[in-house]
């Protein structure tokens, strides 16, 4: 073979092979993607079903550090300060149950991935009483995704 074909042959196998890698990332990458979307579609799923209970546990859906990032306010971090939030939005009687929509999951679905999606929140006969749009960072611990970020705002402005 002439030394031209062979730098001909081998550059192609190289590309090929570089391409095989690529598209075996990718599919790995689609893979874990999926699985993080089931895993925050059965977190969605039970999350209002604790609050509801006003249920405790809802904190295990949460990272030990994490922020929830409301309009108009500080954010609130960290364990205590979100149950306290949570027993207070309980307590103030007004919303009594809600469901999350999500509309789109990025990320490599290795540490961390970002969720969008619609919120809507009623009161204790059905009624919806807000709605918005928010982002959940998510990360991947030991025990498996949980949210470490949580930022939401309403659709209604402030004159609801």
């Amino acid at each position: 073979m002439k030394p031209i074909c062979i730098l001909k042959v081998t550059g192609l196998l190289i590309v090929l092979s570089a391409l095989s890698v690529n598209s075996n990332a990718q599919n790995k990458v689609s893979k874990n993607l999926q699985e993080v979307k089931k895993a925050i579609a059965a977190a969605n799923l039970i999350y209002f079903d604790l609050y509801e209970k006003n249920d405790g546990s809802i904190l295990s859906l949460y990272t030990g550090d994490a922020c929830l990032l409301p309009p108009n306010a500080p954010a609130i971090c960290g364990t205590e300060a979100l149950a306290k939030d949570f027993k207070d939005t309980y307590a103030s009687g007004t919303v009594k149950s809600g469901k999350f929509i999500t509309t789109e999951v990025y990320g490599d679905a290795l540490e961390f991935v970002t969720e969008e999606g619609l919120w809507q929140v009623f009161d204790a006969n059905g009624k919806s009483i807000d709605e918005g749009k928010y982002l959940k960072l998510w990360k991947k611990t030991k025990d498996g995704w949980k949210i470490l970020r949580d930022l939401f705002n309403s659709n209604r402005g402030q004159n609801k």
